[in-house]
């Protein structure tokens, strides 16, 4: 496997192309993030939308399920180069109910401080993604390393109930959270990269820009999340 990546790799890749296929992505993840941003901020003024999702034993459960379950088939979507139409729509409510599930930042945090942790997070994902877009090394084991210990603090937040206290566990969860996704960061761009290098001769590369979107979105949530909680304080 990692043989056939480092070929991939090193094929020859229309840059032009490249360049088109990158900024596709970038787009749909900015709009993704734009419209989960908008949604978290009317979600966060509603009384009703706040009730049925922390209002009730099983809203945020409910809500979970559904974003696993798009995850997943925008994922498949891209991998079998399926028109990108059906994945749009999927992406956008994607993007809606994390907007929702978000929406309790807005009750946590002032306005400066979610604005100074944006722009934290996307001055590091900007950094990072340029070097997985740019890098020569073959970041393949990274990937599986950052799985490993995307496990392990999985685990550990649920151990510490991390979502339901807070102290310097909840820091230095929040710090290895940061951490793993500004990797994971650099892993997703090299991999879109290479799988562009891998598809570049198909007709229909829309499904896999919007599942490359989603990962590269993901990640940007995740350090956004662990900057916040970091450096965000509360409300007064």
């Amino acid at each position: 496997m990692n043989t056939t990546r480092r070929e991939v790799s090193n094929q020859a890749v229309n840059t032009t192309g490249l360049s088109k296929f990158f900024a596709s992505i970038y787009i749909y993840m900015a709009l993704g993030l734009s419209i989960t941003g908008i949604t978290a901020f009317y979600a966060s003024q509603s009384p009703f939308i706040l009730n049925l999702v922390f209002g009730t034993r099983f809203g945020m459960l409910a809500f979970f399920i559904a974003e696993i379950a798009l995850v997943m088939k925008l994922a498949s979507n891209g991998a079998k180069l399926r028109s990108a139409g059906a994945s749009i729509i999927g992406f956008i409510i994607f993007a809606i109910i994390n907007g929702i599930t978000l929406s309790s930042i807005f009750l946590m945090y002032d306005l400066g401080s979610i604005g100074a942790a944006f722009i934290s997070t996307a001055a590091s994902f900007a950094g990072m993604s340029l070097v997985g877009f740019t890098t020569k090394k073959d970041l393949t084991s990274l990937g599986g390393q950052l799985r490993g210990a995307l496990i392990g603090l999985i685990i550990a937040m649920l151990v510490n109930g991390i979502f339901l206290q807070s102290g310097p566990a909840d820091m230095v969860l929040s710090f290895i959270t940061v951490i793993i996704f500004i990797g994971f960061t650099a892993y997703d761009t090299q991999k879109l990269k290479e799988l562009y290098a891998q598809y570049s001769g198909e007709q229909n590369l829309g499904a896999l820009a919007i599942s490359g979107a989603l990962s590269l979105y993901l990640d940007f949530i995740n350090i956004f999340i662990g900057l916040l909680r970091i450096f965000g304080g509360g409300r007064d």
